[in-house]
């Protein structure tokens, strides 16, 4: 009897439990995705702190000093070799890893894209040392060349890669793709010789950080969607899209109606045309392109 009613208590506190499983951050310990650093001898700047361990609060990660990529690829019966650097948001306080980072990544992976969510420093958390536009915005670059320069191991075409950002996410991939780039300086490194111009850009709730942007001219095409009601991010999409219009530069915009910030993947709406925006991200990549193979004749060259 003893046995008995220590296992119906057990089972009760099963039930109470919240059900986090499904939203723990992957690891490849525990058999998810593998996790690439981008910089194996630490990133400038970060090279003391480099091994202090990540910090994960319920599905939010922070004290980031290794920027990595954590690989999700698309499945071999329709992997079609696009491939999209995902980039979280948080407000550059913390990384909101699973719905703007594994939730996308999976999404895309149904469309036969192959996705990379990018971990980057956190110039806004507590005791950083860390600038958005010198760090963050570099961790991003060296994604887009990591990404290229290893592009056959995922059988990803090197012309096919975009990046995609949530909010301050969002803010990383325009002042990637929509500001100039900084000028470096000499280095010894190759992969720094592969370009960091991403083929194609998606901009989710875009913060206003790099809006309006500097460089549109020969932007990447650019997907944008936010909520109409968005008191910090509307603005900004609407801004950027006319910017990219005016330019000549592929652009669509989508602002849902009744929308207000951080809708994601539609992780907690019940609003239909948010459940479904993924879908027109989708046209939008298969009207570009972007799903299919691109002759060798329309390529472009890449300018770093």
């Amino acid at each position: 009897m003893l046995v008995r009613a220590v296992a119906l208590v057990l089972l009760a506190l099963l039930a109470a439990a919240p059900v986090m499983a499904s939203a723990q951050v992957p690891s490849a310990i525990d058999g998810g995705p593998a996790t690439v650093p981008l910089w194996p001898r630490g990133a400038p700047g970060a090279e003391r702190r480099s091994s202090e361990a990540e910090v994960v609060e319920n599905t939010y990660v922070r004290n980031v000093h290794d920027p990595s990529l954590t690989v999700f690829p698309a499945a071999p019966r329709h992997a079609n070799g696009a491939a999209v650097v995902v980039v979280p948001g948080g407000g550059h306080r913390m990384l909101v890893f699973v719905n703007e980072g594994v939730g996308p990544a999976k999404a895309l992976n149904r469309y036969g894209v192959t996705a990379f969510v990018l971990k980057y420093r956190l110039a806004r958390e507590a005791g950083s040392t860390y600038s958005i536009d010198r760090d963050a915005a570099a961790d991003l670059r060296r994604a887009v060349r990591w990404v290229r320069a290893n592009a056959a191991q995922y059988g990803v075409d090197p012309q096919r890669i975009g990046v995609m950002g949530f909010s301050a996410g969002g803010e990383l991939v325009s002042l990637v793709a929509d500001n100039p780039a900084p000028l470096e300086p000499p280095s010894a490194d190759p992969l720094d010789a592969v370009s960091a111009r991403p083929d194609f850009q998606v901009l989710v709730y875009p913060g206003s950080l790099g809006i309006p942007a500097q460089a549109v001219a020969g932007a990447p095409p650019a997907f944008i969607t936010a909520g109409s009601l968005d008191p910090c991010c509307a603005k900004p999409a609407l801004t950027l899209y006319s910017q990219l219009r005016n330019a000549g530069v592929s652009v669509e915009l989508h602002l849902f109606a009744d929308m207000d910030h951080g809708f994601n993947i539609a992780a907690h709406s019940e609003s239909l045309s948010i459940l479904h925006w993924p879908d027109r991200l989708a046209d939008w990549l298969s009207d570009g392109g972007w799903l299919h193979e691109r002759p060798l004749m329309d390529a472009q060259p890449l300018k770093p």
